[in-house]
């Protein structure tokens, strides 16, 4: 299952409401949603992938997705967080195959080491078979604020050649020097929003911490695969509760174990991280489309077709995408979102 519904709104001003991130060529030619089924490919049928998307995007999804089939483009009326579109694709893998075990992964992060991720994947679906809920987490290169952390515990096992562990807790972004602690202690990994369990793990849990959303869940099993699907979930949907599946789920849920992941993985989750995933020349300097620069170090360019001319910059990023225009401080581009909220209370929605 691929999730692809998130906003994007760090990528502001490329990613947009009707255009997210996912469905854009952030990193290389080809979108991260192409990319994410293209990685894949080896390792699953076409016919075993689902994308779940929200209804404005279905459209860009089968263009970006030619081989999908249509009934695997799982279409959500209005975003309602992770936990709830996980459990309508449990739904559905479960009127398919009860015994199915489910992979579950965002379509807008970079995997450098697609056979070494495929390899952690398979370790997770083995430890999903003993019924525990399996995340990835991914081994820290650094005491990262932007990222939750997974505090592992005790070895359960070897599974593919990966180690197992009991997961101890989870910690939402923390600050500085709590994240150098985590890095500094071995035992501490990022969250990657990565997950593998056997869909009958994964519905329990929801029943028993979500019961609300699991009764909506039932009254829109009758509806799956018949022309009602859409009208059924529609109207569950109005009264689902938004959260995640990490806040919904994961944190309380009794059986959780990690499975450690050293692949080269980035969510590319503001301008800093896609400059650090692009070649940079002998100055620092990232610069894409038309540019002039003179005297500039560590800065990011990206121009859609303008010529972009800076002096002097430094540690910038500088975004133009021909109707708006981006610049702030690398240290700064978490910061992005802001913009964004700011445009929203402001109602100049042709920004959005």
């Amino acid at each position: 299952m691929i999730l692809a519904g998130g906003g994007g709104t760090r990528l502001w001003p490329l990613s947009r409401r009707q255009r997210p991130k996912h469905l854009l060529p952030v990193c290389g030619e080809e979108s991260m949603l192409a990319q994410t089924w293209e990685r894949l490919q080896p390792m699953l049928p076409t016919a075993h992938l689902l994308v779940v998307t929200v209804a404005d995007h279905a459209p860009a999804v089968l263009g970006e997705i030619e081989s999908i089939p249509r009934k695997n483009v799982v279409v959500e009326p209005m975003g309602r967080g992770t936990a709830a579109c996980v459990g309508l694709a449990a739904l559905i893998i479960r009127k398919r195959d009860p015994e199915a075990t489910m992979i579950v992964l965002p379509a807008d992060h970079t995997i450098e080491d697609a056979e070494g991720f495929r390899g952690v994947l398979r370790a997770g679906v083995q430890a999903a078979q003993d019924g525990h809920l399996v995340t990835l987490g991914i081994v820290p290169t650094g005491p990262e604020t932007g990222y939750g952390y997974i505090h592992r515990g005790a070895l359960l096992r070897q599974a593919e050649e990966h180690p197992v562990y009991r997961v101890e807790r989870f910690t939402e972004k923390p600050d500085l020097a709590t994240a150098q602690a985590f890095l500094d202690a071995g035992q501490y990994y990022w969250n990657s929003g990565i997950f593998v369990w056997k869909v009958a793990a994964i519905l329990a849990e929801i029943e028993r911490q979500m019961p609300n959303l699991y009764g909506g869940l039932l009254a829109i099993e009758d509806a799956l695969g018949t022309r009602d699907q859409a009208q059924a979930i529609a109207r569950v949907w109005r009264s689902v509760r938004s959260i995640s599946v990490d806040f919904g789920i994961m944190e309380h849920a009794a059986d959780v174990v990690v499975v450690p992941a050293d692949v080269g993985w980035s969510d590319v989750g503001c301008w800093t991280s896609v400059a650090s995933l692009s070649t940079a020349d002998a100055q620092g300097n990232v610069l894409q489309g038309e540019h002039i620069v003179l005297d500039c170090e560590d800065t990011y360019i990206r121009s859609a077709g303008r010529l972009v001319a800076a002096v002097g910059l430094r540690g910038m990023v500088v975004i133009d995408t021909g109707d708006a225009l981006l610049v702030c401080p690398k240290e700064r581009a978490q910061d992005v979102k802001k913009i964004v909220e700011q445009l929203q209370r402001e109602g100049r929605n042709q920004y959005l």
